[in-house]
Parts: C-alpha cells; sequence; structure tokens
C-alpha cells in the first residue's frame, strides 16, 4: 500500500454545478449490515453546518421515508462516511462516522459504527484516497468520533492485463466466499482488528465503576444492568427482568410499545450514571436485551439502537457484548456459555443469526480483553454525484 501523493490529498476544487444543483462526488457502498455515501473529507464544506447541511439534503432527511435521498428510511440506511488522509504518523486514514435519522435534521458523529467501517478501506481504494501495491492492504484507520484505531485488510489483486500487456493496475475483490447474517450471498473478507476500544466513548470500559448495577428508573423497579464500553457504549439487562425471553422476534420488539418505553427510561438513568450526561436526543448507550444462546452460540442479544431493535447487531456492540460475557459478575456472564481458552470466540446470536467476535484475553489479569478482532464484508453498489441543492452547500472558503 502506497500513500496518496501530495495532489491526491490536496483540497477539492470548488464545488461543480448541475443545473441548479451542486454535484458532489459520492461513493455509495455497503459495510456489513449497514450502507450509505461515502464521502472523501477535501469535497465537503469544512464548516460543519455546512457539511452537515449537505449530508441531510443527500440523505433526504428530515423525512420518514426519506423519499428526496439517498437514505433507506431505517436507522440502518441512514448512515455516511468521511474519510480523508490519516493526520497523524501511525495512521493511513482518517474516518467520520456520521448517523442520521429518518425523521430528524440532527447529525450526529459521537458514536462509532463497526460495519460502516468495513467500507472505509474499500472506498478509499476506489476513491484515489490509498494506492494498493499487493494482493492484500491493510490500512490503520483513525475513527474520528472516538479516538478508535482499527487495522483494516482487503484483497486487491492485480486486474487482468491489457490485450496489448500494459498493465492495469489493482482492484478491490468484492467476490468472495465469506457470508455473513444480515446480508444475502456470500463476499470477500474484510478483516478488522480493533486496537485500544476500552472506553471508546464513556471514561473506561466499565464507567460506573462496577461490573453490575442495581437500578431503577420509572415505571421499571430495581433491576440490574452491565454498563459497559468496549467499542460502543451499552447497558445490558436480562431480557427476563424485563418480562420478556430476549428471544423474540425484531419486529415483534419494535410493536412493543411498553417494553421501549421501559427501556428509554432505563437509558436516561444509565446514561447519568455512565457520565454521558441527558442522553435523550443522542444514539447511546444502546440497550442490549440478553437471555441464554438458543442456537449454540454463547448468549443471545436484541439490541436497541436506540429506540429500535437491531435486525442483526452493530459491529462494535457484539463485541462490547462480547466482552462483558468473559468478565465475571456481569449480568451477561451468568446467561452465557463461553468456551475456554485465552483466545476465545464467542458467537453472539442476534435476530438474523450470530456474529462471531474473536477475543484475545489477558494471560496475566484474568478475563481481561486485550485484543479483538471479526470479519465482514463490503461491496461498492454506486459511484458518482449526489445532487443537493444548490442552497444546501455552503462553501467556506470564496
Amino acid at each position: 500500500m502506497t500513500q496518496p501523493t501530495a495532489a491526491e490529498a490536496a483540497p477539492a476544487p470548488r464545488p461543480r454545478t448541475h443545473g441548479g444543483q451542486t454535484a458532489v462526488p459520492c461513493w455509495f457502498l455497503r459495510g456489513g449490515t449497514s450502507r450509505g455515501p461515502f464521502f472523501r473529507s477535501a469535497d465537503l464544506p469544512a464548516d460543519r453546518a455546512a457539511r452537515d447541511a449537505v449530508l441531510l439534503a443527500a440523505m433526504g432527511s428530515p423525512d420518514p421515508r426519506q423519499i428526496d435521498g439517498l437514505g433507506g428510511a431505517n436507522p440502518l440506511t441512514s448512515k455516511a462516511g468521511i474519510v480523508g488522509p490519516g493526520s497523524r504518523p501511525d495512521v493511513d486514514l482518517d474516518f467520520t462516522f456520521a448517523q442520521l435519522q429518518p425523521g430528524s435534521d440532527l447529525v450526529d458523529t459521537t458514536a462509532n459504527c463497526g460495519n460502516m467501517l468495513a467500507a472505509v478501506v474499500p472506498f478509499a481504494v476506489e476513491s484515489g484516497l490509498l494506492v494498493p501495491d499487493g494482493d492484500l492492504t491493510t490500512a490503520r484507520v483513525l475513527t474520528r468520533n472516538t479516538g478508535l484505531v482499527a487495522e483494516i485488510s482487503i484483497r486487491t489483486p492485480s486486474a487482468e492485463p491489457s490485450e496489448d500487456g500494459i498493465p492495469a493496475g489493482r482492484y478491490v475483490a468484492y467476490a468472495g466466499d465469506t457470508a455473513i447474517d444480515g446480508v444475502p450471498g456470500t463476499a470477500s473478507a474484510v478483516t478488522i482488528g480493533f486496537l485500544d476500544t476500552e472506553g471508546s466513548v464513556c471514561s473506561a470500559l466499565l464507567p460506573t465503576g462496577n461490573v453490575r448495577d442495581r437500578v431503577e428508573a420509572p415505571g421499571v423497579g430495581p433491576v440490574d444492568v452491565t454498563c459497559i464500553d468496549n467499542g460502543q457504549p451499552l447497558v445490558i439487562v436480562n431480557a427476563a427482568d424485563l418480562g420478556r425471553t430476549g428471544h423474540e422476534s425484531a419486529e415483534a420488539l419494535n410493536a412493543d410499545a411498553r417494553l421501549k418505553e421501559r427501556l428509554e427510561a432505563l437509558r436516561l438513568v444509565c446514561g447519568e450514571l455512565m457520565g454521558l450526561g441527558d442522553v435523550t436526543a443522542k444514539n447511546y448507550p444502546k440497550m442490549t436485551l440478553v437471555s441464554p444462546p438458543a442456537h449454540g452460540g454463547t448468549i443471545t442479544t436484541r439490541s436497541f439502537i436506540p429506540h429500535v431493535c437491531h435486525a442483526s447487531i452493530g459491529v462494535l456492540a457484539a463485541v462490547t457484548a462480547a466482552t462483558a460475557c468473559v468478565l465475571d459478575g456481569s449480568v451477561a456472564a451468568e446467561l452465557a456459555d463461553v468456551p475456554p481458552g485465552d483466545d476465545v470466540d464467542v458467537s453472539v446470536e442476534h435476530p438474523s443469526g450470530e456474529f462471531t467476535v474473536r477475543l484475545g484475553l489477558s494471560q496475566d489479569t484474568p478475563r481481561r480483553v486485550e485484543r479483538s478482532a471479526l470479519v465482514r464484508t463490503a461491496r461498492l453498489i454506486m459511484a458518482g454525484d449526489v445532487l443537493v441543492p444548490r442552497g444546501a452547500h455552503r462553501p467556506t472558503q470564496p
């Protein structure tokens, strides 16, 4: 892998117009079980408010159907990625994840998304931010939202030479035999190794200082929870403590208004306990119902993000839930069937199947997670320009 030249990394020229609209270069990718538009940071306004206006216009928010944009009327398909050259000597790329909501005009860049992270290196190659020089391209990516660093590897084979023998360069291989639950078919593997994920948003892995807390919330009563952040702030609660099995379908849970009311009341109380303040307008912590495994895995989960039950589970939510399974005394640990050893494969069951997280446990500190890794897939769906109303793109430079 080689770094982009200075010319490639230079700021883009003034925005191009297309009739009465502005054309913004855009690559639309699926990453894991999420999808959304990706942008080079130089192609967007530097001013945050102006940048957010472009993202909102591109996605068609606020509108529950997102009928006037690229959004898919669901939080999982209302996401965007912004990527630029690495801002530090130890990283190759900077990634800013943006969570939008169909019916809201808020753009949240405070949390991570491990699924969209899987598309960052493919996007960087497609957009010219990285030039691969081998069959396997590995890049260190800094998630600017939280400071998390990940090493991501993708396959970049050589294209067939032209008829006159001229080399055609390398490309991102999307075809492969890796299957992930929640995505149809198979694709090429994207390997993600996470570094220093403890306390990604919170102050520590266990932000309350406890592996288990007993809390009360309006309409909930006293209930045991584990508040944990190993890449994604989660509140883990035994589904049985809320009168549910934890094996209900996502559709059934999304229709369960009473449960969602209680989960939100609990989330607000736990957000304060985790040092996150008033989380009413925030997309974290995520609420995670756990129950014993039903299909030979380690733990069963139902993840709320935070007001809609995930059709599967987010990457970093899976890493965090898996971590809770190996912490003695946690709500998850008492229900989990964890295999022995220092390198543990934790199978996190979810509504669409399962998600395997490999945890490297410390040999010196019992059940302390030193590293985590997993496999996702990604695919480029569209490359071109997204057109936004002229007024949405307000450049800050003359």
